[in-house]
């Protein structure tokens, strides 16, 4: 079996972000970079196909070229191979040009491509659109926001969380599938792994060099502006009789927060 793993390179979580106002971009400087949360499921479960069907795991990212830490963390925990699909964009928000570059990496590096899986979205740009439109792109079923994925053969079903209940479905191979928090626990790198990752040629294919249209490579999204959240304010504490804080709490939702 011939898997793809897609991911992204994000600030940790754990970071302090800052915004650089003039670039609209998050402030890189002092920044730790890790892959994408919802990615290391995709990786994780990539694994556990290969260990029990055989075939190999390629791991790829469509980034700047300081997104080879972010490929290397994937080969110490398994990954059979990485590739950088290098982008001059060191933030690109729009999700279409990103499923442009990998429908267009599939058809021409890998179109023996089995299963293609993402993480359910990014904690950079949260769109959640890049899997379903690499899919639509493509031409392939998918599965969205999957917690179990079962593959036989030339088919797979899976179970995805819905509202109030789980949805089972099926699909046949080749198909994309993204993966999110429940799918599995995803295993940490080992020495060996890290060392053998450290080995590793990861070869690195501009995105000009996959022969996308002008209009396909063009972005067709603009960040605006970019501001970190409004600091929270601290709680008030309102006194009196129950009756009393009853009243002064409705004023005040009326008055100063004007929600009622």
């Amino acid at each position: 079996m011939n898997i793809l793993v897609f991911v992204k390179r994000v600030p940790d979580t754990e970071s302090k972000i800052r915004i650089n106002r003039e670039a609209k971009a998050v402030a890189e400087e002092g920044l730790n970079f890790v892959i994408s949360p919802n990615d290391e499921y995709a990786v994780e479960e990539a694994l556990r196909l290969r260990e029990a069907k055989g075939g190999r795991v390629t791991v790829v990212s469509v980034g700047p070229e300081e997104a080879l830490t972010t490929l290397r963390k994937a080969l110490a925990m398994g990954a059979d191979e990485a590739i950088l699909l290098k982008d001059d964009l060191k933030e690109a928000y729009d999700p279409l040009r990103t499923a442009r570059v990998i429908a267009r990496y599939v058809r021409t590096k890998d179109p023996s491509a089995d299963l293609l899986l993402f993480g359910r979205m990014s904690v950079g740009a949260d769109n959640s659109a890049v899997p379903a439109m690499a899919a639509e792109l493509l031409g392939f079923p998918q599965a969205g926001v999957v917690t179990k994925l079962e593959i036989e053969g030339a088919s797979g079903t899976a179970l995805r969380e819905i509202e109030g209940a789980v949805e089972k479905i099926a699909f046949s191979l080749p198909a994309v599938v993204s993966a999110q928090k429940g799918l599995n626990e995803p295993r940490y790198e080992t020495l060996k792994g890290i060392m053998a990752a450290k080995r590793k040629t990861i070869p690195i294919i501009p995105v000009a060099e996959l022969g996308l249209a002008p209009e396909e490579a063009a972005l067709q999204v603009e960040v605006v502006s970019l501001e970190a959240p409004a600091a929270k304010q601290a709680g008030k504490i309102i006194p009196g009789t129950p009756e009393e804080a009853a009243a002064a709490l409705v004023a005040a939702l009326r008055n100063e927060a004007k929600v009622i």
